[in-house]
């Protein structure tokens, strides 16, 4: 079952919300930019199955309509495995990891839908935050922190893997330590690929890749 059924996470966002505000006034949080520009990025993914290239024809955008425009989205992309990122504007470990998935949506976007999720945030911020982190996909705007068919999830960022049969396969709660920890779990989860190296090894050997 796809549906995601709103709910506040009760002390557990503020936590968050507190957490992320603290890491992005910090100065600490400098997240390597892409290197893939726009025209890269459209040449990379042209061709893509027509559900995915909807997709990308919206790259970048905030799109209205809540919930009910999210869940239409996903019955529209069944039969392609998707991959939704919970995000907001305001969150450190957010910002750390969305270089990661503007690389990785690109990537691997002729085969798996990206989706995102904009939670608890206000859309200018929202709006701004994605000019200096544009994505190959478009994110939708929910009033509040959904809760997952897998439990409850606790707060930004999350990330959910779907399968090509709309199938609810792994909720990912927090920031992805590497890319290639992101990489791993969309093969696996999304694509139903055997599990591959730990995330100790992957991100080692990804800190270590000139």
């Amino acid at each position: 079952m796809r549906r995601l059924v709103f709910a506040l996470i009760g002390l557990g966002i503020v936590a968050i919300v507190v957490i992320g505000l603290t890491q992005t006034k910090g100065g600490n949080d400098k997240p390597r930019a892409s290197t893939i520009s726009a025209e890269q990025a459209r040449q990379r993914l042209a061709g893509s199955p027509a559900p995915l290239a909807a997709l990308h024809a919206q790259a970048n955008q905030l799109l209205p309509g809540g919930q009910d425009a999210f869940d239409r989205r996903l019955r529209e992309l069944r039969g392609h495995p998707v991959v939704v990122n919970g995000w907001a504007s305001w969150c450190g470990p957010c910002r750390a990891e969305f270089p990661f998935l503007q690389r990785t949506s690109v990537d691997m976007g002729r085969q798996v839908a990206f989706v995102g999720l904009d939670s608890e945030d206000n859309d200018g911020d929202a709006r701004g935050f994605l000019e200096k982190f544009p994505v190959s996909y478009p994110s939708y705007t929910l009033p509040r922190i959904p809760a997952g068919e897998l439990g409850a999830i606790r707060g930004l960022p999350f990330m959910l893997f779907y399968d090509k049969a709309g199938e609810l396969q792994y909720l990912h709660q927090g920031g992805y330590v590497c890319e290639a920890q992101l990489r791993a779990d969309v093969r696996r989860y999304a694509l139903g690929h055997p599990p591959g190296e730990g995330v100790g090894s992957l991100c080692q050997k990804s800190a270590s890749t000139p």
